[in-house]
């Protein structure tokens, strides 16, 4: 998806993912009407079946980067040490295993961004919803952050990128056009 700053990107990846509900229409998942479910059931959904990369990151900064990772297998009753596990897996494939006993004010926003992949791809969630997710890296780190999402698609998933960026829309299989509304 893509479009000018403030056409509603985000808020689409947001109602998307029901975090907000959306003014008009309905959001369906698996055949079902979902964005009329109540708060926890909406909650449930989000821990089991999608996997999350806001823009900003958005990792708890009182938190280490590897609980960071592992949080939403909370939330999904996960053992924590297969959650640890798999972590590790996905923070060594992107570069940033080293960096788990710190803190998010302690890396850049680079590793931010990654980090906040392991924590989406940690469960292999059914939606993956990428709000610029190489934003904030450099082109070695944006190549294998788009090959981490073709893969999670091609074994499945519903992944969904809003991006600024010509090359990630390149890379997508189908182009969404959000026009300014006002």
């Amino acid at each position: 998806m893509t479009g000018p700053s403030g056409c509603g990107k985000s808020t689409m990846l947001y109602v998307l993912g029901l975090m907000l509900r959306p003014q008009g229409g309905q959001v369906c998942f698996d055949g079902a009407q979902v964005d009329h479910l109540p708060d926890a059931a909406r909650a449930r959904l989000r821990a089991h079946r999608f996997g999350f990369v806001f823009q900003d990151a958005a990792l708890d900064a009182t938190r280490t980067v590897l609980d960071n990772v592992v949080e939403t297998a909370l939330y999904r009753s996960q053992p924590r040490r297969e959650a640890v596990d798999k972590a590790y897996a996905l923070m060594s494939r992107f570069g940033v295993e080293i960096r788990a006993k710190h803190r998010p004010g302690q890396i850049s926003g680079g590793q931010a961004q990654r980090i906040a992949l392991c924590r989406a791809l940690l469960s292999a969630p059914s939606v993956i919803l990428a709000d610029e997710p190489t934003g904030n890296l450099d082109p070695v780190s944006s190549t294998a952050v788009i090959e981490a999402l073709r893969e999670s698609a091609a074994h499945g998933a519903a992944v969904v990128i809003s991006t600024h960026d010509a090359a990630v829309v390149g890379e997508c299989d189908r182009r969404l056009d959000l026009g300014r509304t006002g």
